[in-house]
């Protein structure tokens, strides 16, 4: 679990998603996945899309609302998304990554980035899955991020160690 910066509560307050509604007070209602993106066009980016597409209604059986953050402004992102068959999922664009930085997801080293795990990881998935590298749209670099909240606290966190890992969306959920 990540350790929640002082930050990371105004930072849920002031931020909103798409629908309108901040992410603190979405948290107050219920549980929330929080899944930060790298750029649109990374391969990982895109099968992680995948992956909660197909793990979609089971959070939302599980009672977990899945809400997406992004470096993309709300229409490229809500595009993006609707690729994916996540069209209508909440999502949040944070293009100057504030709220990336409050939930302490760094900058990717290159070994993290390019690393023999993401060439051999990113063979699988973006070749044999056809999750083909795309346009980057936000900070290549940027590392993502996995984290439940509850209350404006953040319960459960996951922070990749490299771009290729994989997180296990639904275990980290409770679902």
């Amino acid at each position: 679990m990540t350790t929640q910066t002082p930050d990371v509560r105004t930072q849920l307050d002031q931020f909103r998603t798409d629908g309108g509604d901040t992410l603190l007070d979405l948290s107050n209602q219920g549980p929330v996945l929080l899944v930060f993106l790298r750029h649109f066009g990374c391969t990982f980016c895109r099968e992680a899309m995948a992956d909660l597409a197909r793990d979609r209604d089971r959070l939302k059986a599980a009672g977990v609302l899945l809400v997406l953050v992004h470096m993309a402004t709300t229409a490229i992102g809500a595009e993006h998304l609707a690729r994916y068959q996540l069209a209508g999922a909440a999502h949040v664009s944070d293009p100057q990554q504030a709220l990336y930085k409050a939930f302490g997801l760094q900058r990717g080293t290159l070994g993290q980035l390019f690393g023999w795990k993401s060439f051999t990881r990113g063979f699988k998935a973006g070749i044999l899955d056809g999750h083909l590298v795309g346009g980057m749209v936000g900070d290549g670099f940027q590392m993502p991020g996995v984290f439940l909240l509850r209350d404006g606290r953040v319960e459960a966190g996951f922070v990749h160690e490299s771009a290729a890992d994989r997180p296990d969306y639904c275990a980290l959920a409770g679902g």
